[in-house]
């Protein structure tokens, strides 16, 4: 669960993009800012990706010091340059508009879905595999890719673990549970939920991106079956595994849950469709009425979750606070330091980022959905695929409005290449190293770093490559 919490961090800490409305409100001069403003940016995102790689022990007891210190590397210079007032205020808008409200959701699905237990143990036949990796995928945009990971895993290698040939199912789990899945609403991974809070729709990307949900998902669905019903009669003549969990009836344990995952999505709801105006002024920003009490609801069904559910389920889960820890951390320091490359980013082709922003821009001005869809991938790969998604929707024009309707298509592509492509990489997505880790402690061979990139690139890339022949180019 280390690498859990790790990773849970990763992805979550890209929330920090949202900034980009602090830069806004306070008047960063984007246009004049130049490059070195984005170090620590560039320096916390590669600290989160390979730390837990590459230093495992000395980033379990100072992550928290490594975020503060690039933190610090942003905070300071701004209110040196900028005034001490200006720095203040653009950090407390980071804080009290996104952050709480991020981190506040986050909480609440971590911690209803770690309520939830799928006990018993099935045989692990191709169509069985295929139905859970289905149920998985369908689960993932209602709990999220995370809260759908922590529920699923274990009953999926329970049901592998007399088979030879199990990696496989694994990795396609990550593929499709862990980010594929979770495309069809902003609960469903961290990059639709910051464009929820920058003004998109709720059910906006329901109702647009099902159609590239549905191929990519189906073609990489149909590639498992096919994949694993060869391997599965291949081990039909040698001579078997004793199973170390027999077969027993499938239990859902925890339901008392669902009515309170219910309540997250209905208040999330809620927060869209009332506005009364006014709220609560902190530090100079003012957080609205109806942001306050969805997050006041949100928190109060996480700790009602946390009453009626039994202790017993939550062990068997594997549950534990040092992921939403790990995460908060991260979190906040990911936030500050984005702060002055969004402002760069909304220079445009003026800003020092004009040559990438000139890249995802035709000659006559129009956006290049093509290039949105596989810069905004490949770097999800990579940096994580939040902060990746508001750094294009920023280069799209940052207007939620003008994105959900005239440029739809646009913000199409920014949202399949970062919710698709954060499967092309363990550090794309938070649950895919915890996955990763699980499986590893159950006992599953899984593939090294460059070992996944080899799955994925041989069966994501392809089926990408269709998709944007067919929906982007």
């Amino acid at each position: 669960m280390r690498h859990v919490k790790r990773m849970s961090a990763l992805a979550l800490a890209c929330l920090a993009a949202t900034s980009a409305q602090a830069a806004e409100a306070h008047g960063l001069p984007g246009g004049s800012m130049s490059l070195l403003w984005a170090i620590p940016f560039a320096g916390i995102l590669l600290s989160i990706a390979s730390g837990p790689l590459f230093f495992p022990h000395f980033w379990e007891h100072h992550y928290g010091k490594i975020a503060a210190f690039w933190a610090v590397l942003v905070a300071v210079p701004l209110a040196l340059a900028y005034g001490f007032s200006a720095a203040l205020e653009a950090v407390a808008h980071a804080i009290l508009a996104e952050y709480m409200s991020f981190i506040i959701l986050l909480f609440a699905l971590f911690t209803i879905a770690g309520g939830i237990l799928v006990s018993g143990n099935i045989r692990g036949t191709p169509l069985t595999n295929s139905a859970l990796l289905l149920i998985g995928a369908l689960m993932a945009s209602v709990v999220g890719t995370t809260g759908a990971s922590m529920i699923m895993i274990r009953p999926v290698i329970r049901a592998n673990d007399d088979r030879r040939h199990n990696v496989h199912v694994v990795v396609f789990f990550i593929f499709l549970v862990s980010n594929i899945g979770g495309s069809l609403t902003p609960l469903g991974d961290p990059p639709l939920f910051l464009g929820f809070l920058r003004g998109v729709d709720f059910f906006w990307t329901t109702t647009h991106l099902w159609p590239e949900t549905l191929f990519v998902g189906g073609i990489v669905l149909a590639v498992f079956f096919a994949l694993d019903s060869i391997l599965y009669r291949r081990e039909g003549g040698l001579p078997r595994i004793k199973d170390p969990t027999p077969d027993s009836r499938v239990r859902v344990r925890g339901l008392v849950n669902l009515p309170l995952l219910a309540g997250v999505i209905a208040a999330i709801l809620m927060s869209g469709m009332w506005k009364p105006g006014g709220g609560i002024a902190i530090a100079g920003v003012v957080v609205e009425w109806q942001n306050l009490l969805r997050d006041a609801i949100i928190v109060a069904l996480a700790f009602v979750s946390l009453a009626v559910s039994s202790k017993e389920y939550r062990a068997a889960n594997g549950f534990n606070w040092g992921p939403i820890l790990e995460v908060a951390k991260l979190f906040a320091g990911i936030f500050i330091c984005i702060v002055p490359v969004i402002a760069i980013l909304q220079a445009g082709l003026d800003g020092a980022f004009g040559p990438l922003v000139a890249l995802v821009t035709g000659a006559d001005g129009t956006p290049d959905n093509l290039a949105y869809f596989w810069l905004t991938g490949v770097l999800s790969s990579f940096l994580d695929n939040a902060p990746t998604y508001l750094v294009f929707f920023e280069m799209a024009g940052g207007d939620p409005q003008a994105l959900m309707t005239g440029l739809s298509s646009t913000l199409v592509a920014i949202s399949a290449g970062a919710v698709f492509m954060g499967a092309n990489t363990y550090i794309g997505n938070a649950p895919n190293f915890m996955v990763y880790a699980i499986a590893r402690g159950a006992g599953v061979n899984m593939p090294s770093f460059f070992g996944y990139m080899l799955w994925s690139g041989a069966v994501l890339i392809p089926v990408f490559v269709l998709a944007s022949l067919f929906f982007f180019g």
